[in-house]
């Protein structure tokens, strides 16, 4: 799941496009039964394909809820809990408003968490933020062993924030059990 929403600049884009290109090559090279399912979101949630999840220039107003309610019915419909492994990865500036940062938590853990091997979230932003976004406020109430949140606000945080995510939990996206 990629923010692309109008807040997330240049710079964070970068970030994350760095993060999910690393997660990408490392799940490809290392696993041999593995489907990568790539989302966007600005106020709405798209599946896409590799291209478009990379490239294209669409932004938007920020909602994370729909997004999450995507990849809950991707993983659903296609991976089902008893043959596939589903692991999902997040990055986003944290910009999120109103009732979104509470009712995305509130998704991840009872809808997502309860499915998934692994949640990983990485909020990426520019290099002197410090103060806590609002999603990153929520997700910190979220007690679980499969979830971790990190940040990244330099290209050079982007390998050691990867490492720190999947140093114990070296699975994939959605690898055949």
């Amino acid at each position: 799941l990629m923010d692309v929403s109008a807040s997330v600049d240049k710079h964070r884009k970068d970030l994350a496009k760095r993060f999910f290109t690393l997660l990408y090559l490392f799940l490809s090279r290392r696993y041999g039964r593995v489907e990568l399912v790539f989302i966007r979101h600005t106020d709405r949630a798209e599946e896409v394909d590799e291209q478009r999840f990379f490239h294209d220039r669409q932004t938007g107003g920020t909602t994370v809820l729909p997004a999450l309610k995507l990849a809950s019915e991707i993983l659903e419909a296609r991976y089902p809990a008893a043959r596939w492994n589903g692991y999902l990865a997040q990055a986003s500036d944290g910009d999120a408003f109103g009732v979104d940062p509470e009712r995305s938590r509130q998704w991840i853990d009872e809808r997502l968490l309860p499915r998934l091997r692994h949640f990983a979230y990485v909020e990426v932003g520019g290099p002197g933020y410090r103060q806590p976004s609002a999603l990153w406020r929520a997700y910190h109430r979220i007690e679980s062993p499969h979830f971790a949140k990190v940040k990244a606000a330099r290209r050079r945080d982007i390998y050691p924030v990867f490492r720190e995510l999947f140093a114990k939990r070296d699975d994939a996206v959605a690898t055949a059990s």
